[in-house]
């Protein structure tokens, strides 16, 4: 991952399209789902707040969507910590190999969840296709008690 300083042309750039602006609660984790395109070899993102930093993370998810189409979904942190529960101790027998969920596909963590400072700079990353599934852009506010964040972010793929 890089940065650019360019972060009001950035933010006035992507205003213009309301779809690329997203509110994150506070306590709330949103995923942008990105399925790989048939063209495409590459994903690329781009992503700044305003006034405030939000966690981000990159996992790739070994399933052939339906469609190409971008999808958004929001969850509590609550709804996380109870999928973590249910999963049992979290503890996991070596020999035994790594645990899956039920009716989940396998998912591949490609860039730990870390705050990133992106009121201050665009954060900007590209990953190379490791072959057809579905991205998960994760933005964390789960730690944020009160404080909503603004989110403008863009995403594209290159062949």
């Amino acid at each position: 991952m890089w940065t650019r300083k360019d972060i009001k042309e950035f933010k006035d750039t992507i205003k213009k399209d309301v779809d690329s602006v997203i509110k994150i609660g506070s306590g709330e984790t949103v995923t942008v789902r990105v399925p790989t395109h048939e063209d495409g070899t590459c994903l690329f993102w781009e992503f700044a707040t305003d006034y405030y930093d939000v966690g981000f993370g990159v996992y790739f998810e070994w399933t052939i969507a339906p469609s190409n189409n971008v999808s958004v979904q929001v969850s509590d942190s609550s709804e996380d910590e109870l999928e973590e529960e249910e999963g049992g101790n979290g503890k996991t027998d070596v020999e035994s190999g790594s645990k899956k969920a039920d009716n989940k596909p396998p998912t591949d963590e490609i860039i730990p969840i870390y705050r990133r400072d992106c009121q201050e700079e665009v954060y900007c990353g590209s990953h190379m296709y490791p072959g057809r599934g579905v991205y998960l852009l994760k933005f964390d506010n789960s730690y944020s008690l009160w404080r909503s964040k603004t989110l403008y972010y863009r995403v594209y793929y290159t062949r």
